[in-house]
């Protein structure tokens, strides 16, 4: 695959597009037919089965009960519950401000963040400080965090099921931070967060709420990165302003 196509395909999946309808004309090209004297046989789809330790699978009452995010981070950094904690190179909890006013919840980590152990490095991560500081504020005094705290292979979109089990993390998180404001980047943290299915591209700048928490969705700095016109510059500006609004009605 092109680095093109590349960009292509993520841009879609940032916006939410997560398949593609094959046209009725396309051709397909004819299948090969397998041998007679060789028989084809399907590789058996296994499950993924929970470990059922309190250590990678922490019990849900206990979350329940935490009250800091030392004490989350303790109980949940050994996690396990869905597969792409078998593959990580590091659990990325998040970072900031533990009373910020202003939360970021983006998808989950990438190559950078999977091997530093912290949201948003890298290139898309030094947007989102300048996003950050455009608006008169420091990374340090906002709060990042992820859908799922673990890895997806080939940075693919979280799975419905991977996304539920690590959900109640974040809205620990959330319960733990009361922040003002929250601003969703890209279209999954606010199909699993608020359950809105419609494209980022409809939805952004729009005011939304989590348990009364005023949610202002707009772009991930990857799509900002990979469409960086003037329109989409000026969207991201026009959503962060709103944001900043929210925290100052709040004072």
């Amino acid at each position: 695959m092109t680095k093109d196509m590349e960009d292509w395909k993520a841009a879609l999946r940032d916006l939410g597009v997560t398949s593609l309808i094959r046209p009725e004309n396309f051709h397909t090209p004819p299948q090969m037919s397998p041998s007679k004297n060789k028989k084809v046989a399907a590789t058996p789809s296994i499950a993924y089965q929970p470990p059922t330790d309190s250590v990678r699978n922490p019990p849900t009452e206990i979350i329940q009960t935490l009250s800091d995010l030392p004490g989350l981070l303790e109980a949940i950094r050994g996690c396990q519950r869905c597969i792409l904690g078998t593959t990580r190179n590091q659990f990325v909890f998040g970072e900031g401000n533990p009373h910020a006013d202003m939360m970021f919840v983006g998808e989950g980590p990438g190559r950078d963040e999977d091997l530093h152990g912290r949201p948003f490095v890298g290139r898309a991560g030094d947007l989102l400080e300048k996003m950050i500081e455009a608006i008169g504020l420091k990374r340090s005094e906002v709060y990042i965090a992820n859908i799922v705290k673990c890895r997806p292979p080939d940075n693919r979109i979280p799975t419905p099921e991977e996304a539920r089990s690590c959900l109640g993390y974040l809205q620990k998180q959330i319960e733990i931070i009361q922040p003002k404001v929250i601003v969703t980047l890209g279209a999954t943290p606010l199909r699993e967060l608020l359950g809105i299915t419609e494209g980022i591209t409809k939805v952004r700048g729009t005011l939304r709420f989590f348990h009364e928490i005023p949610v202002i969705p707009t772009f991930h700095p990857a799509y900002v990165l990979r469409m960086y016109t003037p329109e989409v510059r000026k969207a991201v500006w026009d959503d962060l302003k709103l944001a900043k609004t929210k925290i100052e009605a709040n004072v």
